[in-house]
């Protein structure tokens, strides 16, 4: 009896799925760090210093002059509150990072400082406004 040696196996290369799999992985982790991390688009003044802090908690003002404190819309009155929310417990040297468009009229920041001073008078602490501004062109 002759037997045919040309056996038919039905198999699947998996290596060029893996190999597409990877690239793809890749063409999204290369996309996702090219995502702006600030919530609020803002022209921010220009300055030629630079002072780098660690930042506890970050006040928006932009152009329609609302006020967002750590991604949360907020009212005049409510700042002080939401500052202080923000700050962890124990912490006595907080800073906390106001980015102003810079068309916002100085009373809408003066707010927010009084409100960090409201609550350094109240805890008998020292937390600090820090105005963000991007580099000199």
């Amino acid at each position: 009896m002759i037997r045919s040696h040309n056996q038919l196996q039905i198999e699947s290369n998996s290596s060029t799925m893996s190999d597409l799999v990877f690239l793809l992985l890749i063409f999204f982790m290369i996309t996702s760090t090219l995502i702006s991390p600030n919530a609020v688009k803002l022209l921010l003044p220009e300055s030629s210093s630079r002072t780098m802090a660690k930042q506890n908690v970050t006040v928006y003002i932009d152009e329609n002059n609302a006020f967002n404190v750590n991604g949360t819309p907020a009212a005049v009155g409510d700042l002080e509150t939401l500052i202080a929310a923000g700050i962890e417990p124990g912490i006595t040297d907080a800073c906390v990072v106001l980015r102003a468009d810079k068309t916002v009229p100085v009373q809408y920041v003066v707010n927010v400082i009084d409100a960090v001073n409201s609550i350094n008078e109240r805890n008998s602490v020292k937390h600090k406004v820090i105005l963000a501004t991007s580099p000199k062109q």
